[in-house]
């Protein structure tokens, strides 16, 4: 377990390999930062973008979708550290108000985006998230899931044929799944996969390796879970912070967990909050596909 050097975020969020670079990306949510490491390297840099970004992933024409305050943005990160930031849909007002923004989000195998929203006011307990899919040939969908309090743990099986959903509220702690038609990019026959309620932690971000495991990343548990298909937890790591967010398989051989963590910015936290961790679990990711 190897922490990355010169790496401090308020909310580390939404990791993703990006093969093509050699890099993970990520973000921080409150400050406004979108993270590089060179895996090659080892170098880190960051850029500062227009809005709060809360979850992205690499376009196949270059820079990187995401989910921000107001919508849906191509983010180009020029070598100068500018960013050009392109609005390309929003939600109407009555589904994205003040207060909200996106959440979690990734590309299904396909590279369709998928989004929710979620009001940023935890405490409130406003159950008006939402969550979308986004296409360059459709634009954002209507919601296929409403209600949700914190939308989070999008991930998809290795066929593509099984999505996940959680809900990481303190009052929720759900994850579901649904089957998954690839070929028009729809979910259905939502249903249980894991009822957390009376588990240390909270279901937050989420990956999938290559055997189909749902690894989710316990925020308040400080642990990182693998869940087979059939929603048996096989495996458990502890890390040395409270709340991990989020982690993504990368590296050359797909074998290396990014995850990403929050600073509560409590006095007496322990271990290293905030910090970004790089280990090799024993398990093999799956290639993340580019945003078509």
């Amino acid at each position: 377990m190897e922490k990355v050097s010169g790496v401090h975020c308020k909310t580390g969020e939404s990791p993703t390999w990006h093969a093509g670079e050699g890099a993970w990306y990520w973000v921080d949510i409150p400050a406004r930062r979108v993270w590089r490491l060179d895996c090659a390297s080892g170098a880190t840099r960051y850029w500062q973008v227009p809005e709060m970004a809360a979850c992205i992933s690499p376009a196949a024409r270059g820079g990187l979708i995401a989910g921000m305050e107001s919508g849906i943005f191509h983010l180009a990160l020029h070598e100068d550290g500018s960013v050009s930031a392109e609005r390309l849909a929003a939600p109407p007002a009555s589904e994205l108000g003040e207060g909200m923004r996106f959440n979690d989000g990734r590309c299904d195998r396909q590279g369709r985006f998928w989004a929710g929203t979620m009001f940023m006011d935890m405490a409130a307990e406003r159950a008006v998230g939402n969550l979308y899919r986004f296409t360059t040939g459709e634009g954002l969908s209507r919601p296929f899931v409403t209600g949700m309090l914190t939308q989070n743990g999008t991930a998809f099986s290795p066929r593509g044929d099984v999505m996940y959903l959680s809900d990481s509220h303190p009052q929720r702690r759900m994850v579901w799944a649904f089957d998954y038609d690839i070929a028009s990019g729809s979910p259905h026959n939502k249903r249980v996969f894991l009822d957390l309620g009376a588990q240390k932690g909270r279901p937050d971000g989420a990956a999938v390796d290559a055997d189909g495991c749902y690894w989710s990343c316990a925020n308040d548990g400080g642990l990182l879970q693998r869940y087979t298909p059939a929603g048996v937890l096989d495996r458990e790591i502890a890390l040395p912070f409270a709340k991990p967010s989020m982690c993504s398989f990368g590296g050359p051989d797909l074998s290396t967990l990014l995850v990403t963590s929050i600073d509560p910015g409590t006095a007496g936290a322990h271990g290293w909050p905030g910090a970004v961790l790089l280990l090799r679990p024993g398990a093999q990711g799956l290639p993340e596909a580019l945003f078509a």
